[in-house]
């Protein structure tokens, strides 16, 4: 029988052209990998696939029940945006300007231990695709590159050093003084690491740098080919900052971190750098005013990514206290569970001057290497843009918290 409403054509070629579009061919495994990730979950997930158990842990993971980290990604989860209609936002500006700096983006890339450890390429790849997208690269006193060579790799990006104040205070200033030289400008004094927080991943994986293996973990990381043929051709995994550590990552952070240090010696560090100073880790309004009187020129509103203290405050929480209490007097940045373009906005609108990624970026770095930063990255960037543009802002400065709801 046959259909009235319908009237066939033989198809030309040029109409099969047209009609019949295939994606291109992607030759490159690791490029058809990575297209592939359209969320930061995507690259969690490729990562999980080829990254050993011991450092996909170690980054994935929190302290203790890892309620900070769940609770952090929780608030995010449960905001509503209220958006604006008909809004030109054909020119959307993502810029910003933060610690006297412009940037394009409103976001960097946090301080990360033991990095070479989920993909040799480690703090090189990260400060290089920071340099690409124009944020700044914070490389972290347990880093496994020298802040020598990562301002080598990336001498046109923002490299920032983060410090951990060890007992050895003079080893500490050594590190403060490199960088200085190196050109760093901006020092993150990290203080919520009295102790190292009980995290039970790294503990049962037996994580050490180097690696200690046992049969178990030589079995579970056997397919995981591509991270083992990096690992074994490539320079020692090591401490960039210290001599070879034997001990597990918690004992390590138990014998450096000093737990008598005080606002003395934030003091005494505010004296000895010359540059800007961010303090990360602050978890309360008092706390941001007192190093605000101390000099610190901007805050991390963080709980180390639920890493430390169980049960910590919620960063998102305390914004609009820290903002309407101290907006005025200095920056007020913030990280811990940022996983979406759209994390970042909310923050933002709730009174953030910049925010930081930490395991997003990670989650990309051992999904592949620089090329898996530079598509965490955009994806970030994307989600970003386009959630600005659906709420109806044309500049990261038109956010507000009359954009955010809290169901």
């Amino acid at each position: 029988m046959s259909n009235q409403n319908l009237k066939r054509v033989f198809p030309s070629p040029a109409s099969l052209r047209r009609t019949l579009r295939f994606k291109k061919l992607i030759l490159s495994g690791k490029k058809r990998r990575l297209s592939r990730a359209l969320t930061i979950s995507h690259l969690r997930l490729i990562a999980k696939r080829r990254t050993p158990k011991g450092p996909f842990d170690y980054t994935d993971g929190a302290a203790e029940s890892e309620t900070s980290l769940a609770r952090a990604r929780d608030r995010y989860e449960a905001i509503e945006f209220i958006p604006n209609i008909l809004r030109d936002v054909s020119n959307l500006d993502t810029s910003t300007e933060v610690l006297n700096e412009d940037f394009s983006l409103p976001f960097g890339i946090a301080p990360t231990g033991f990095t070479r450890m989920m993909h040799s390429e480690g703090e090189l790849a990260g400060a290089r695709a920071a340099e690409k997208f124009g944020i700044p690269f914070v490389l972290s006193t347990l880093g496994t590159t020298t802040i020598e060579d990562v301002v080598s790799a990336a001498p046109n990006g923002r490299n920032w050093f983060q410090l951990y104040m060890w007992k050895d205070r003079e080893g500490s200033m050594r590190l403060v003084d490199a960088a200085w030289r190196s050109g760093v400008k901006n020092l993150v004094l990290t203080v919520d690491v009295p102790v190292a927080g009980a995290r039970h991943r790294d503990t049962r994986n037996g994580l050490t740098i180097p690696p200690s293996l046992t049969l178990g973990t030589l079995l579970e990381a056997a397919p995981k080919y591509e991270w083992w043929w990096n690992f074994l051709t490539t320079p020692e995994l090591r401490f960039a900052s210290m001599t070879e550590w034997k001990g597990t990552v918690a004992e390590l952070l138990d014998y450096m971190f000093d737990p008598t240090m005080t606002f003395e010696d934030l003091k005494w560090i505010r004296n000895q750098w010359k540059g800007t100073l961010t303090v990360k880790g602050i978890q309360n309004v008092e706390d941001a005013k007192k190093v605000s009187k101390y000099g610190a020129d901007a805050v991390i509103l963080s709980n180390h990514g639920g890493r430390q203290l169980d049960r910590a405050p919620i960063p998102l929480e305390l914004l609009s206290k820290c903002k309407k209490e101290l907006g005025k007097d200095l920056e007020i940045h913030i990280d811990t569970g940022v996983m979406r373009g759209s994390d970042i906005v909310a923050a933002l609108a709730l009174g953030a001057d910049f925010v930081y990624v930490g395991r997003a970026y990670l989650y990309g770095l051992m999904a592949g290497g620089q090329q898996g930063v530079e598509r965490a990255l955009e994806i970030l960037a994307g989600e970003l843009r386009r959630t600005m543009k659906l709420l109806g802002v044309a500049s990261v400065a038109e956010l507000n918290p009359k954009h955010i709801n809290f169901l």
